[in-house]
């Protein structure tokens, strides 16, 4: 694994504090995926077999709900953790989909690897505690921003905060996302420029 791979892994998994000697056989675990722009990673209906951590680009997870359409609800970038969770965790068909926006490299564990982190590591339960803990509050921050921020509001809000790989995506999902129509998305894009 290269350099700039190890620092993002581990910079990622800092709360597990782990000492030089386990530091090899934890990344040794992790397999290095490409996806090509547009490419499924995960299908809804198939169960997750990797927890990811994304070394390049951008992924969306989305639904499709009654028409068809992609109703976004979060996405993955340079540094962060990627994959359907839940299906995952309790392998069982995903409800979701996982869709590389931008061609990406991912590195992955195995859910059988992932377990025997916390066989080996006790402290991974420190590092899973804190994990969920962000996952819980981020998405309970989410939806209070969507039911009480005004259309603006929440461009606003969201512009501030995402990183730059966010804002180069197509806007339909971003859109999506911030429960707007593209029309509006790209009429308050005009108006904040």
């Amino acid at each position: 694994m290269e350099q700039p791979a190890k620092r993002i892994l581990l910079s990622f998994f800092k709360a597990a504090q782990l000492q030089s000697e386990q530091q090899a056989y934890f990344l040794n675990l992790w397999k290095e995926y490409t996806f090509k722009q547009n490419e499924l990673i995960t299908e809804a209906g198939r169960i997750e077999k990797h927890f990811y951590v994304v070394l390049e680009g951008v992924q969306a997870m989305y639904l499709l709900n009654q028409k068809g359409d992609k109703v976004v609800l979060g996405f993955s970038y340079t540094g962060s953790p990627s994959g359907i969770f839940d299906s995952f965790l309790h392998q069982k068909p995903a409800d979701t989909f996982l869709e590389a926006l931008k061609p990406s490299k991912l590195l992955g564990i195995s859910r059988s690897d992932y377990l025997s982190l916390f066989e080996a590591h006790p402290d991974f339960y420190k590092w899973r505690h804190h994990f969920f803990q962000d996952i819980l509050f981020g998405r309970l921050f989410r939806e209070v921003e969507l039911l009480t921020l005004s259309a603006e509001e929440r461009y606003i809000a969201f512009m501030q905060r995402c990183p730059e790989a966010l804002k180069v995506i197509p806007q339909k999902y971003l859109a999506s996302y911030l429960n707007m129509k593209p029309e509006t998305f790209s009429r308050l894009r005009r108006m904040m420029n």
